[in-house]
């Protein structure tokens, strides 16, 4: 079964952080979330208190990891890009050519470790000077190599989904889609 992990630090943004969360175990993915203040909880831009399955470094290294994820809001991302654990645990991961994703503000994270050098990327408008060495591309979400990107908050149901197809493909994405009225939605564009 893949494993998942969703690093919370004080002010993230709470959608990007948990739709996919429930998402991915909806489908059965073994997806975590993983506290970075040194306490269980964990409190968003919006001021929503959320206790985390984990707290960085207890139990897991990570190295079990199938994906990464960095969700965005502020000052959270700002907070994950100074947690030297997350940084490290990212480069391991993109060593080993494992999936990691990030949205909205989140992204610069991936930007100041040099992870978007010759790719494409997105994130929230104003954001797009952080993503060093990566093209700017504006779409909701921007798949390159290992890297999935998403622009923000509107931009999470379409990521979630395109990162649950990673684990359960195209077509069970597809069935959780329409079970949770996501489907219908798109329909109505």
């Amino acid at each position: 079964m893949a494993k998942v992990y969703t690093f919370l630090a004080n002010g993230f943004e709470e959608i990007e952080a948990l739709a996919p969360v429930d998402i991915l175990r909806r489908a059965g993915i073994d997806i975590k979330t993983v506290s970075v203040t040194g306490a269980e909880y964990v409190e968003s831009s919006h001021g929503v208190t959320v206790k985390a399955d984990l707290q960085f470094g207890s139990p897991a290294d990570y190295a079990d990891a199938d994906m990464l994820l960095l969700p965005g809001g502020m000052p959270g991302s700002t907070n994950l890009n100074e947690h030297e654990g997350v940084r490290q645990a990212l480069i391991e991961q993109h060593k080993r050519g494992k999936r990691i994703g990030a949205i909205c503000a989140a992204p610069m994270v991936l930007g100041s470790l040099g992870l978007l050098q010759g790719k494409k990327a997105t994130c929230s408008p104003g954001f797009e000077k952080y993503l060093t060495g990566a093209t700017y591309t504006a779409e909701l979400y921007q798949e390159d190599g290992n890297i999935i990107t998403g622009e923000g908050p509107a931009a999470t149901l379409p990521y979630a989904y395109r990162i649950l197809s990673f684990f359960v493909g195209e077509e069970k994405s597809a069935e959780l889609q329409k079970k949770m009225q996501y489907a219908h939605l798109m329909e109505k564009r």
